[in-house]
Formats: structure tokens, C-alpha cells, sequence
């Protein structure tokens, strides 16, 4: 991790260029040749600090720097979501982006950082747009139909329906229905798969996302025993984010007599 102040990418003895205002790349920074880096940093990319927990280099300062940093960001994902993992380099987002590839190199000098960004951007989207839903407090309590021991029943002919668990199911699968945020997760899915590190952050999203969804059953069945609470849990997010390759067209359509099941069960895991 380097620590160094930025220096000229194509000589040592060359002066260091002055800073750019607002985070924009320095004026004598290359478009980085027919280089494109995948893993590690080309020689010559500009060598920057990073911030911990921001997802890759960031050499942003001020509104510009941020909106740029986003700009490019912006483009990553469209790559990735109309070409897929292995069409997904730095020449190909620079492309689309419509910048040389040493102004990409500067925000994000090697792959793995970009990718590394673009998956803590996507995630943590996906987790803002949970947590409102999730941290809905029960607002009428439990009737105590379901047995001590956590058996699961499904609701009752009759029960509410616009409760706080039917507004969690009803906006997660609402979410589904946006197809290009469903392409998105499916590629991110591909490159856990072949990248531990992207893996590793993976997990650690539906593992927050399963604590969220057990804390709202602590609140609304605090009768549960704990072990109950975290099962029901865990099923409820492997139920909904399994049905989202189905539903949204990857790997099968919806169906209205499956949506019914579907919520039936998603309801019956999280209580009326």
C-alpha cells in the first residue's frame, strides 16, 4: 500500500504535477498506452492512497472529484451488466466512459480496485434500500397462534395483509421487477464465485442482510428461541433471493400462482 506523494508516471527525475483541483487527474497523466491492468498496478499508473472501506483508490477531493469517481463508476456497471465478468476491463469501462484509460487508471489503478468499488457501491445500495424495510418495528404484536417451538404456519384465510412483514415481502419482490438490478447481482454472483475476495464481501452483505431480517423477528416473536429466529431467517433470505433468478427472467418468468406461493411462505417464515 503505498504512501508516496504522486510522481510523473513516465520519468523519475520529471517534476511532480501540481494538484488538479477538485480531484481531477493531473493534466500530463497519460491515456496509459495498451495497457490494461487486471490485478496489479501498470507500471506508470499513478500511485495514490487508499481510504479503508471505500472500495479501491480514491483520489477524490471536492464535488467534481466525487462526480467524476461516480461518472466512471456509472459506466463499470453498465459494462458489466451488457457484456458480462469477462468482457469487464479497464479499457472496456474507459470506453464506455468516454475517457483514456489513464484517467480511469487514476481513479482506480488496477482492476481489482475497480471492482472492488463497483461491488461496495452495489451492495451498499442494495443494503440502503433494505434497511428501512427491515427496521420496521412490529406495530401490532403477534397473535401467538404459532407454537412455542417455532413450527411454521401459513396465514390465515382472513389476516392482514399489510402488515409490517407483508410490506418487507411485498417490497424485496417489488425490487425484483427491476431487471437491470437483477443482471447486476447475477454478475456479481459470477464473480464471487471465481474471486474469493469478492466472495468474502458477498457473504458478509447477506450476512448483515439475515441479521437484519432476525432482529425484526426478535421484535415481532420474541417468544422465538434465538436459534428459531436466525433459522427462519436464514430460509427467509435464501427464499427471496433464490426466487429473484425466476422472477426476474433469468432463469424462468413469474407466475401469479407461484408469486402467491411464494408470499404465502415468505409470510409464514417472518409470522403474520
Amino acid at each position: 500500500m503505498s504512501t508516496a506523494p504522486d510522481r510523473h508516471p513516465d520519468a523519475a527525475s520529471a517534476p511532480a504535477p501540481a494538484p488538479a483541483p477538485d480531484g481531477a487527474p493531473p493534466a500530463d497523466v497519460p491515456g496509459g498506452g495498451d495497457r490494461d491492468t487486471t490485478g496489479t498496478a501498470a507500471a506508470g499508473a499513478p500511485r495514490r492512497r487508499r481510504t479503508a472501506g471505500t472500495g479501491g483508490a480514491t483520489p477524490t477531493r471536492g464535488r467534481k472529484g466525487v462526480e467524476r469517481r461516480e461518472a466512471l463508476l456509472d459506466a463499470a456497471e453498465e459494462v458489466l451488466v451488457a457484456e458480462g465478468g469477462p468482457e469487464w476491463t479497464m479499457r472496456a469501462v474507459a470506453a464506455a466512459a468516454g475517457v483514456r484509460l489513464g484517467h480511469l487508471q487514476y481513479y482506480f489503478p488496477t482492476h481489482a480496485d475497480l471492482v472492488a468499488a463497483v461491488l461496495e457501491r452495489v451492495l451498499r445500495r442494495s443494503a440502503e434500500r433494505l434497511a428501512p424495510l427491515l427496521a420496521a418495528e412490529a406495530d401490532t404484536p403477534a397473535d401467538g397462534t404459532d407454537a412455542a417451538d417455532g413450527a411454521v404456519r401459513e396465514p390465515r384465510d382472513g389476516e392482514p395483509s399489510d402488515g409490517p412483514a407483508a410490506r418487507i415481502v411485498a417490497g424485496l419482490l417489488h425490487e425484483q421487477e427491476d431487471a437491470r438490478l437483477m443482471r447486476l447481482f447475477v454478475e456479481v454472483w459470477a464473480l464471487a464465485a471465481r474471486d474469493a475476495t469478492v466472495a468474502a464481501a458477498v457473504r458478509g452483505f447477506y450476512g448483515d442482510y439475515r441479521e437484519q431480517v432476525a432482529a425484526f423477528l426478535a421484535r415481532r416473536r420474541p417468544e422465538l428461541p434465538e436459534e428459531v429466529r436466525r433459522a427462519r431467517a436464514g430460509v427467509f433470505v435464501m427464499l427471496i433471493e433464490g426466487a429473484s433468478m425466476f422472477r426476474s427472467g433469468v432463469a424462468g418468468e413469474r407466475e401469479p400462482a407461484t408469486d402467491e406461493a411464494l408470499v404465502r411462505t415468505a409470510l409464514a417464515l417472518l409470522g403474520p
